[in-house]
C-alpha cells in the first residue's frame, strides 16, 4: 500500500517557497515557538501575552469559559490577531480541540455518538458525513484540527476509554478510521482546491495505546511484534493511507520505551516502516510523563530534549516554559536547529494548506449560525438511529405509539450530560439536544400519557416504590439505565462519584441501586424494556434472562431521542455489536478474533470465546436470510481475487437494513492465526419480500500470515469464507510474500 500524502504536504510550489524565506529569515526563538503550544484559558490578556513574547503557535480548546459559538469564535479572533500583529512574517496560529464525536465541548454544537457507537452502524460513508459536519462547526468557531479519529482497537472490555474505540475489529478500526480522515480533511487534494472549510485528523494513539496491563489507562504495554503489526498497526496504516495529517502518540510503554520517546516507534515504524509524512502531535503532557511517570529521565529539560530528538513536532501545552527549554537547549547544542527547524517547517505547511495565511479569522454570526443547524442535527438523528442495537425482542418491541400510558424511569432517561459521553460540555448554557424522555414524549400519540419517575441515580436508590407502582399502572415501562459521561477513563465521573463506585475500571455490572429498579418494575409484568446508554458493553446477564426487550443506545450524542424512534417502531434497529459482550468481569477480556490454542475449543474446557453478546450481533424487526454464498473460484493464486456473493431475502412484513459481514479463516498456516477474522462488510437494505445480492471483492494477498516486520505472507492452503451460518473455502496454490 502507498501511503496518501498527508493534509500538511499539500502545499503548492509558491506556498513551499514562502514556508523557505520564512523559515531562512526566522530566529531559533521563532522557529521554537512554531511547535510549541499553549492552552486557551480565561485569562485572555495573559495568554495574548504569552504568545507574542514567545511567538508561540499554535493553542489548544480545552476547558475554557468560552464555550458558546460566539464566544469561542470571538475568542478565536483574538488570539489569532495578537499571533499575527506580534510576528515579523504574519504567522497565524493554529488552533486544536477536542472533537472526536463533534465540537462537543462547544453549548449548541451537533454531537454525534461516541465512536463506539458510529461504529455499530458499519456505515463508512455516514461516519465520513459526521466528520464533514463536525469540520464545518469547528472551522466556523475558529478550530482547524482535532484531536480524532481513535485508531485504537478495543482489547479489555475494562479500559475506561473503550467508549472512544470503533471497537475489536481491526478492519473495522481501519475502514472507520478512514473515513474520519477523509471527512475531516476531504479525500483528495483535486477534489478540494482550499483548506478553509476543512480540519486537520490527528489520528491516534499511536501505536497500541488500548492494550495496557489490567485494562488500566495508561500502563505497560506487553504486545509482541505480531500482535502490534496484526491488531494494532492496521487502523493507522488506514488512516495514513487516507491523508491524515498528523498522528499522536500513545502515553504507554511499550517494550519498555515510552512512546512519546521513542525513535523506534515515531521514526523507524511510524515514518520508515508506514511512510508517514505528517506531523507528530505529543498527547497533553506526554512528554512530561518520561520523567513523571515512567522515570525514564530526570528532569522536564530532559524529557522535552528526549521526546524532540524522538520524532515529536508539536507540544500542545507547556507554552513560555516549554519555549524556553528548547531555545536553551539548541544554544547549549543538545538539539540542532535543523531538528527544530524540521518540525517548523511541517508546522507552517500545515498553516498554508489550511488557508490561514489568507483568511485566518472567522465571522462570529456564522459561527451562530452554523452550530446545531438542523441539517447538521438531522445527520447526528441518523447517526443515532443506525447506531442503535436490539439486543433482546421476546415480542415487546417495537411500541404501539397509541398507547394508553407509557412509564419512563432510570439514571439516563433525562440527562443529556451522560448521552453526550466524553469530550462534551455539561455546564452551563446547557447544551444542545433531546433527551430519551423528551423523544419518548415526541413519539407517542396525543393520546397518549408519558409519565417519568427518576427511581435511582446511578449508584443510588431513590423512590423505587414509586418507580414500582408508575410501572404497574402503564402499559408498557422503560427503564433507561448505564453510565455517565467520562473523559479519559474515569477521571471525571470518578470526581463526582468517588474511586470506589461505579463506573470503575473493576465493575462491569450495573450498580444494586440500578438492578434494583429494573428487577422492581419487572416485577409488576408490564412489559419492560430497558435501554443502556453507556459508553463500555456492560454484563447484564440478568436483565438478559428475564427483561423482553433490550436496547443497546452507547453514548448516542444530541440526539437522543432517536432511541424512541427505535423503540416506537419509526425505523429498523440496525446497528450491530462492534465489541464482544462478556458476562462477567472475570470473563474478560473476550475477543471474537482469538487465537486457536490446545485447550481453546476443546470440549473437556470452557470455551475460549463464552460471550453475553458476541461481536456483530443485533436483531431486527424485519425477517432478513441469508442463502446461496458463492465463491468466484475454488483454487486461486496469491496475486488474485475471490469475488464473493451472498443472497439475502426480507421475509418478513416490514422494511430493514441488514449489515452484512465476511469472516475469513486461515485453516492451515506456519503462525497462529485468529480463528476468525472480519475482512468486508457492507449493508443492505430491503423492502418486503425483496432480495439483493451482496459482492465483494476479497484480494488474497490481504489474508496472508502478518510477520514481525509488517509484511505479509500469503501461503498454500485453505481459506474459510463465513457469512452468517454459511460456510464456503477455497484453495491459494502458490507462495508469495509482500512487503
Amino acid at each position: 500500500m502507498t501511503p496518501g500524502r498527508a493534509f500538511g504536504q499539500r502545499v503548492d510550489r509558491e506556498d513551499e517557497r514562502r514556508v523557505d524565506d520564512i523559515l531562512e529569515r526566522m530566529t531559533v526563538e521563532e522557529k521554537v515557538g512554531q511547535i510549541v503550544g499553549i492552552g486557551a484559558r480565561e485569562d485572555l490578556e495573559g495568554m495574548k501575552d504569552e504568545i507574542e513574547t514567545h511567538h508561540l503557535g499554535s493553542c489548544h480548546f480545552g476547558e475554557t469559559p468560552y464555550n458558546t459559538p460566539a464566544e469561542k469564535a470571538a475568542f478565536a479572533n483574538e488570539i489569532q490577531r495578537a499571533a499575527i500583529d506580534a510576528s515579523r512574517f504574519d504567522v497565524p496560529l493554529f488552533v486544536r480541540a477536542m472533537a472526536e464525536h463533534g465540537h462537543a465541548a462547544v453549548a449548541g454544537s451537533t454531537v454525534f455518538p461516541q465512536q463506539l457507537g458510529l461504529a455499530a452502524t458499519r456505515d463508512p460513508d455516514l461516519l465520513e458525513r459526521c466528520a464533514d459536519v463536525a469540520a464545518s462547526e469547528m472551522r466556523a468557531t475558529g478550530v482547524q484540527s482535532t484531536s480524532s479519529p481513535i485508531g485504537d482497537v478495543a482489547r479489555d472490555q475494562r479500559w475506561g476509554r473503550i467508549a472512544e474505540t470503533f471497537g475489536e475489529s481491526p478492519f473495522l478500526c481501519a475502514a472507520s478510521t478512514a473515513a474520519m480522515v477523509r471527512g475531516y480533511q476531504g479525500r483528495t487534494d483535486a477534489e478540494r482546491d482550499s483548506g478553509d472549510d476543512r480540519v486537520l485528523a490527528v489520528t491516534k494513539h499511536f501505536p497500541a495505546y488500548s492494550e495496557g496491563l489490567r485494562g488500566q489507562d495508561q500502563a505497560p504495554n506487553e504486545v509482541t511484534d505480531y500482535t502490534l503489526r496484526r491488531i494494532h498497526v492496521p487502523p493507522y496504516a488506514a488512516g495514513i493511507d487516507a491523508g491524515t495529517a498528523g498522528i499522536m502518540p500513545c502515553y504507554n510503554s511499550i517494550n519498555g520505551e515510552p512512546v512519546h520517546g521513542s525513535s523506534r516507534v515515531l521514526e523507524d515504524l511510524l515514518r520508515k516502516d508506514l511512510g508517514f509524512d505528517g506531523f507528530v502531535l505529543a498527547d497533553a503532557r506526554g512528554a512530561e510523563d518520561l520523567h513523571g511517570g515512567h522515570g525514564v529521565t530526570g528532569s522536564r529539560e530532559e524529557s522535552i530534549w528526549r521526546t524532540i530528538r524522538a520524532g515529536l513536532d508539536l507540544l500542545p501545552f507547556g507554552g513560555g516554559e516549554y519555549a524556553d527549554l528548547l531555545v536553551g537547549l539548541v544554544e547549549d547544542g543538545e538539539l540542532s536547529e535543523a531538528r527544530i527547524e524540521e518540525s517548523a517547517r511541517r508546522i507552517l505547511r500545515l498553516k498554508f494548506a489550511l488557508d490561514l495565511f489568507d483568511d485566518p479569522f472567522v465571522d462570529v454570526d456564522d459561527a451562530v449560525e452554523t452550530l446545531g443547524s438542523e441539517p447538521h442535527r438531522e445527520v447526528a438523528r441518523e447517526t443515532a438511529r443506525e447506531s442503535m442495537t436490539l439486543l433482546e425482542n421476546d415480542g415487546v418491541l417495537p411500541l404501539e405509539s397509541d398507547l394508553d400510558r407509557v412509564f419512563v424511569t432510570g439514571p439516563n432517561a433525562d440527562s443529556l450530560a451522560h448521552q453526550h459521553g466524553g469530550w462534551g460540555t455539561v455546564r452551563d448554557p446547557d447544551p444542545l439536544g433531546d433527551t430519551v424522555l423528551e423523544g419518548i414524549e415526541a413519539a407517542v400519540g396525543s393520546d397518549t400519557t408519558v409519565t417519568y419517575e427518576r427511581g435511582a441515580t446511578l449508584n443510588e436508590t431513590e423512590d423505587v416504590d414509586a418507580a414500582r407502582a408508575g410501572a404497574a399502572d402503564a402499559d408498557a415501562a422503560i427503564v433507561v439505565l448505564g453510565e455517565p459521561d467520562y473523559v479519559h477513563e474515569f477521571v471525571a465521573s470518578s470526581a463526582e462519584y468517588g474511586l470506589d463506585e461505579f463506573p470503575n475500571r473493576t465493575q462491569l455490572t450495573l450498580p444494586d441501586a440500578q438492578r434494583e429498579l429494573v428487577e422492581a418494575v419487572h416485577t409488576t409484568g408490564t412489559p419492560t424494556i430497558a435501554v443502556l446508554v453507556t459508553g463500555r458493553v456492560l454484563a447484564t446477564p440478568w436483565i438478559a434472562e428475564h427483561v423482553p426487550g433490550v436496547l443497546m443506545a452507547y453514548q448516542p450524542g444530541s440526539e437522543g431521542g432517536a432511541i424512541a424512534d427505535v423503540l416506537f417502531g419509526e425505523c429498523d434497529p440496525s446497528g450491530r455489536l462492534p465489541i464482544s459482550v462478556p458476562r462477567s468481569e472475570g470473563h474478560v477480556p473476550l475477543r471474537f478474533n482469538y487465537l486457536p490454542s490446545p485447550t481453546a475449543d476443546d470440549p473437556a474446557f470452557k470455551s475460549s470465546y463464552d460471550p453475553l453478546y458476541e461481536y456483530g450481533y443485533g436483531l431486527s424487526y424485519a425477517d432478513i436470510e441469508y442463502r446461496d454464498l458463492d465463491l468466484s473460484a475454488e483454487e486461486v493464486g496469491p496475486d488474485g481475487t475471490v469475488d464473493v456473493e451472498v443472497t439475502l431475502e426480507n421475509v418478513g412484513d416490514r422494511a430493514g437494513t441488514e449489515p452484512v459481514e465476511l469472516f475469513a479463516t486461515d485453516v492451515r498456516s506456519s503462525r497462529v492465526t485468529p480463528v476468525r477474522e472480519l475482512v468486508a462488510f457492507d449493508r443492505v437494505t430491503l423492502d418486503p419480500d425483496q432480495q439483493e445480492t451482496a459482492t465483494f471483492t476479497l484480494a488474497v494477498e490481504s489474508l496472508g500470515i502478518v510477520e514481525d516486520d509488517g509484511s505479509r505472507t500469503v501461503e498454500p492452503g485453505t481459506f474459510e469464507i463465513r457469512v452468517d451460518d454459511l460456510l464456503e473455502s477455497f484453495e491459494v496454490t502458490r507462495r508469495r510474500a509482500y512487503r
